[in-house]
């Protein structure tokens, strides 16, 4: 299904907008929802965050005090009951919903939980939307991993098939078909004037950035084996994954979200961010240049012991997303990942990481702003 009736500009962040907004953000202690917490909150939104305690020991979320100035509520999703009564309370206007079990890996150690949180929390999610007539615009965060990949050279457009092979993978393909039968059966683009709520899926590949330290990726890896000095160790050098800054992610979030609220059904659909070309590259590819932007002194080497299935080749068409949105990555693959360093550097120094990251945002802004001009 096509976009009708909304050609626009493309936009920098809208600062008017998300001012006095209220914002419910789940997994705000996890790395996107950090990140997206301490943005909107900078662009004047008043956040309420839905989440369990951050996922590792080390992370954004206490680095850059996330907390600060924020309502920031512990819970879990597969909860329902106790989902839709915070909904009801606090009657937020816009949701990002990110919870999840987001590892492939973990997948396959613990499937219960990985569809417990990634399927029935996001059902949870959707009953509480559903549920609060304050909801205007919801942005349901899945994943590229969500299409029925064959591994071949071209992206895969909004429109193609859902699937799996791993349980994290079908989880979100699973949860893809979920929010289009709520969009259908409760939110329909159609009926838009009489229920007044958008809901848009939003697909996404390697996210990179300062502050993630999740288990079983290749940056934050990488970071712990130059700060530890320690021997770095990759499964799969010649897989292919689309790259991208998660600012560049989020500012794909923000703009959409802001149209699902002022322009409703029109942006109502699933929608792909992904880098422009040249950002799809090679596990190895990611290894070298970020070794050479730390300042050398990596060693690493091929895992060659038995791993569980990953996908080697992955790409996805953000055709849509450029047209209809206006959405263009502001940073390229080599300025992400030295920005990634920069950050990790800073932290290794011991600086205030919340103005780090703010001043990484505002530098993001700038560039974007200066793109459009």
């Amino acid at each position: 299904m096509e976009c009708w009736n909304c050609t626009l500009e493309g936009l920098a962040v809208n600062k008017n907008f998300w001012i006095g907004k209220k914002v419910l953000i789940t997994g705000h202690t996890g790395f996107k929802g950090s990140w997206l917490s301490l943005w909107l909150q900078h662009l004047g939104a008043e956040i309420i965050g839905l989440s369990l305690d951050p996922p590792t020991k080390t992370n954004l979320y206490d680095q850059a005090n996330v907390a600060d100035g924020i309502l920031s509520l512990r819970e879990d999703i597969r909860y329902g009951k106790k989902i839709k009564y915070i909904f009801e309370e606090h009657k937020p206007e816009i949701i990002f919903h990110l919870a999840a079990q987001p590892l492939v890996r973990y997948s396959y150690r613990d499937p219960v939980e990985t569809y417990e949180t990634n399927v029935m929390g996001t059902l949870h999610v959707l009953e509480a939307i559903r549920s609060t007539n304050s909801v205007r615009a919801a942005i349901m965060v899945t994943t590229d991993k969500c299409y029925d990949n064959k591994e071949w050279e071209w992206g895969y457009r909004e429109n193609e098939a859902m699937g799996g092979k791993d349980p994290y993978s079908s989880s979100k393909g699973a949860a893809e078909l979920l929010i289009a039968s709520y969009r259908d059966s409760y939110f329909p683009v159609n009926k838009y004037s009489q229920h007044r709520m958008a809901v848009a899926s939003v697909r996404a590949g390697n996210v990179i950035g300062g502050g993630d330290w999740a288990e079983d990726r290749l940056l934050p890896d990488m970071i712990r084996a130059f700060t530890l000095n320690e021997n770095l160790h990759i499964r799969n050098p010649n897989s292919v994954r689309p790259w991208q800054h998660v600012l560049d992610l989020l500012y794909g979030y923000m703009l959409l979200a802001e149209n699902l609220t002022v322009k409703g059904g029109a942006f109502s659909q699933a929608w792909n961010f992904g880098p422009l070309e040249g950002g799809d590259k090679t596990v190895e590819w990611i290894v070298e240049n970020v070794n050479k932007s730390w300042g050398g002194g990596l060693n690493w080497s091929v895992d060659k012991s038995e791993h569980p299935h990953e996908a080697k080749l992955l790409k996805l068409d953000c055709t849509k997303a450029h047209k209809y949105l206006g959405w263009y990555p502001c940073w390229d693959l080599k300025k992400s990942l030295d920005m990634v360093v920069q950050w990790h550097k800073k932290y290794n120094s011991s600086a205030d990481m919340k103005k780090i990251s703010i001043e990484q945002m505002s530098s993001y802004m700038m560039q974007q702003k200066n793109n459009r001009i």
